[in-house]
């Protein structure tokens, strides 16, 4: 008796681990539109779009209240005919560039864009710097001149000598 209800709460466990490891939307049933083509342009735009009370989710998977506003917002404007451009276009206008999880390419956002691969190059322009000097230290150290040698060679036979 003991081994089955042992048995049961480890399957309990594993159930619930499971069921809670997987992906909740913040979608809720009555925002969604009926025809399937518009919500799949919906969660598309609203997967790019940052939760300006979040700011590291999207507003597809936030629950904050502002998030709901902008994936309503979203829907009406595809529901009035908006393209995607224009629906992103008008929460840029709206709320500026900061709603956008990937932002665009622009004068403000070079360095945000360009930084990452100059960090990088830097990196590995400093590594072959110093891969180069530590071959020529080395190759520097076995090259020795006719007077060196001579005078390594008198210190070896003093040091040997008694």
């Amino acid at each position: 008796m003991k081994h089955v209800l042992k048995k049961s709460l480890q399957a309990a466990a594993v159930l619930a681990v499971l069921l809670s490891s997987s992906p909740l939307w913040a979608v809720e049933p009555d925002e969604m539109l009926s025809d399937p083509s518009l919500e799949a342009r919906a969660r598309a735009l609203s997967q790019d779009l940052r939760c300006m009370v979040c700011q590291n989710e999207s507003i597809d998977d936030s629950h904050a209240p502002l998030a709901h506003d902008l994936r309503v917002l979203v829907r009406e404007r595809i529901t009035a005919g908006d393209s995607d451009a224009q629906v992103i276009n008008f929460l840029v206008a709206r709320y500026g560039e900061f709603v956008l999880l990937k932002p665009r390419l622009s004068w403000h956002t070079a360095a945000l864009w360009g930084l990452p691969p100059a960090i990088v190059l830097f990196g590995i322009v400093i590594l072959v710097i110093a891969a180069r000097r530590r071959a020529d230290a080395s190759l520097a150290a076995g090259n020795l001149t006719v007077a060196e040698e001579a005078r390594v060679a008198e210190l070896l036979r003093s040091e040997s000598t008694p």
